[in-house]
């Protein structure tokens, strides 16, 4: 599919309903060279450092983590119509235990400016070089959130990507989930 370089703020109204309604999809690669892709409920896209970042949460104990640690950038998929079933695997099976693309059948395309593979299937989506990362500490957040949120202490690693381009097909407005 034809994509083209938009605004980088187009689709955060999007991102953000899909994020309430569903997910999107984390894309990271590791050193091994296979793409995984995990749905994300949380996130942000805003300004930081005078720098558009897409904000993305991972626990310690997730897959993605480690291919997060071996490379320097992810994408963020907002994925299509019929894309729930994708989106349920994605959020509850392990990229150590299957390979997702090859058994959902998802197209790996690396992306325009960052190392990090995109889903071709999804119509749009965020290329993210990693600027910063934050370990979450036990016992820092808010004592309610901290034990409604995590009740096993498996904390979230808080990544800041510096968007580096923000990518659709033609009329991905009415492609979205």
């Amino acid at each position: 599919m034809d994509r083209k370089k938009v605004d980088e703020f187009k689709y955060i109204v999007e991102a953000n309903r899909l994020m309430r309604d569903g997910g999107l999809f984390l894309v990271a690669e590791g050193k091994d060279g296979k793409p995984n892709a995990m749905t994300i409920g949380w996130g942000f896209l805003g300004t930081m450092w005078r720098k558009h970042v897409f904000v993305v949460a991972v626990r310690l104990s997730r897959h993605t983590h480690k291919l997060l640690e071996e490379s320097g950038s992810f994408t963020v998929c907002l994925p299509g119509k019929d894309m729930a079933e994708w989106l349920e695997v994605c959020g509850t099976k392990s990229g150590r235990d299957m390979d997702k693309f090859k058994e959902l059948g998802m197209t790996s395309v690396k992306g325009v400016k960052v190392e990090a593979p995109y889903i071709e299937e999804c119509p749009v989506h965020i290329e993210c070089e990693i600027a910063y990362r934050n370990e979450m500490k036990v016992g820092q957040l808010k004592k309610a959130i901290e034990d409604e949120v995590y009740p096993t202490k498996d904390m979230h690693v808080i990544y800041y990507g510096e968007v580096k381009g923000v990518y659709a097909v033609e009329n991905a407005e009415d492609k979205l989930a």
